[in-house]
């Protein structure tokens, strides 16, 4: 027996350095073979056309993402207030369509895909190797609309618009972790990149015909809310409409429509209901620092209340280094790179409706939906001219970078 010891005692110890390894290399292992793709919310359709997220933009899948329809819609049936509601999302926001898909995030594994819906009022996670339900939370009120997720992947945030509320869900169980009041009708909301913060702007009425500048007061209480992300209480308000009338433009909207933070979040750019253009505002003095008015389309009418929801550009990213600025020019049907310094904008890309404008995945190309031509259509950085277009499906509106598996090309089912 004493001449087995060291052999026995060198198995064992081989045998528990293997066991002791083999969940990290699993864990390794489970967790490369991701593959970085760009989620297209086709808000008409209830669908997201999932795609490469550079290069050829090719498409890789697409996802149902009302699974649940005739389950939802039977209890919309089944209660006369919620008809009511989805009916009125139908024919003022929607433009006669339902609202499925606005917003969306992948988890951090790329296993499943969260999204808001605002016609069912709710935020589901849709696994991705099956397309069915992981969870499904109704948010307060009776429209969902856009969302952010923290740097780290762990948390949604979503505007329940009708409810004048932000509520934040765990992404992997839809737990509510908190939620907090804004202003009225909240829309985009942005974390700070330390995930510190979470900022909420809140657009009020964009449904009525009331949009001459004398009447901009019934739009109701919009202003921008920033709150702790840990504990989701209020830390600043910021109300645009006393740094746009310190500069002589009381006659603009100060409903904050897309937004981004220049890479040190020293600035905020945004964009405001009814005007072509966006601001610069300069957090360290509170002010309102450059107005870009960008170019009008000629076969646009000045008339407000043809506005689609009173935004005339609705769409606004950053190059990664942020020295380059893309613009969907929403009712001007075009979009454009603008050089941060100067302020000054290069080609205008034809483009139909214009409703989003984000990053590529490799940060070359600004990527905007075309929601009138039903495609998205990526717009060199460097040169600010097209390189071209994809087809998906029915409005595109939302598109956000997320994460697959390396071999996922759509639901199983």
């Amino acid at each position: 027996m004493p001449a087995f010891r060291p052999r026995l005692l060198c198995c064992v110890a081989a045998a528990l350095a293997l066991t002791a390894g083999a969940p990290a290399t699993a864990a390794r292992a489970e967790a490369d073979p991701l593959r970085k793709v760009l989620f297209v919310g086709n808000n008409w359709d209830g669908t997201a056309d999932v795609i490469a997220s550079s290069g050829d933009f090719a498409r890789i899948g697409r996802i149902d993402v009302v699974p649940d329809k005739q389950q939802r819609l039977a209890e919309i049936n089944a209660d006369p207030v919620k008809w009511v509601y989805f009916m009125a999302i139908r024919n003022s926001v929607g433009e006669g369509h339902d609202q499925f898909a606005d917003d969306m995030y992948s988890t951090p594994d790329g296993r499943s895909v969260v999204v808001s819906r605002p016609s069912f009022a709710d935020v589901v996670s849709i696994d991705l190797a099956t397309g069915k339900l992981n969870w499904r939370f109704p948010v307060a009120g009776y429209r969902a609309d856009h969302m952010a997720v923290s740097p780290d992947g762990t948390r949604v945030a979503v505007s329940a618009s009708t409810a004048n509320t932000v509520h934040v869900l765990d992404i992997t169980s839809g737990r509510e972790l908190g939620s907090f009041a804004t202003g009225d009708k909240p829309h985009e909301n942005i974390f700070t990149k330390d995930g510190k913060y979470l900022w909420n702007m809140a657009i009020g009425d964009v449904n009525t015909a009331l949009d001459a500048p004398w009447l901009d007061w019934t739009k109701g209480d919009r202003h921008i809310t920033v709150v702790d992300a840990t504990t989701y209480q209020p830390v600043k308000v910021i109300d645009m409409r006393q740094r746009l009338d310190a500069i002589g433009l009381k006659d603009y909207s100060d409903a904050v429509r897309p937004a981004v933070f220049s890479p040190d979040e020293s600035k905020l750019y945004f964009q405001v209901s009814f005007f072509n253009g966006f601001f610069e505002y300069d957090l360290a003095t509170a002010r309102i620092t450059r107005t870009k008015t960008l170019p009008k389309n000629p076969a646009t009418g000045d008339d407000r209340t043809t506005f689609v929801n009173d935004s005339r550009h609705h769409g606004l990213s950053m190059r990664p280094d942020g020295s380059k600025l893309c613009v969907a020019g929403t009712m001007d049907d075009y979009a454009t790179v603008v050089d941060r310094a100067t302020l000054q904008e290069g080609p205008l890309v034809p483009a139909s409706k214009p409703y989003w404008a984000t990053v590529s995945g490799d940060g070359r190309d600004c990527v905007i939906s075309e929601s009138g031509a039903d495609q998205v259509t990526a717009i060199d950085f460097a040169t600010g001219r097209k390189r071209l277009s994809v087809p998906v499906g029915d409005h595109p509106q939302r598109v956000r970078l997320g994460h697959v598996s390396a071999d996922w090309s759509g639901p199983s089912s």
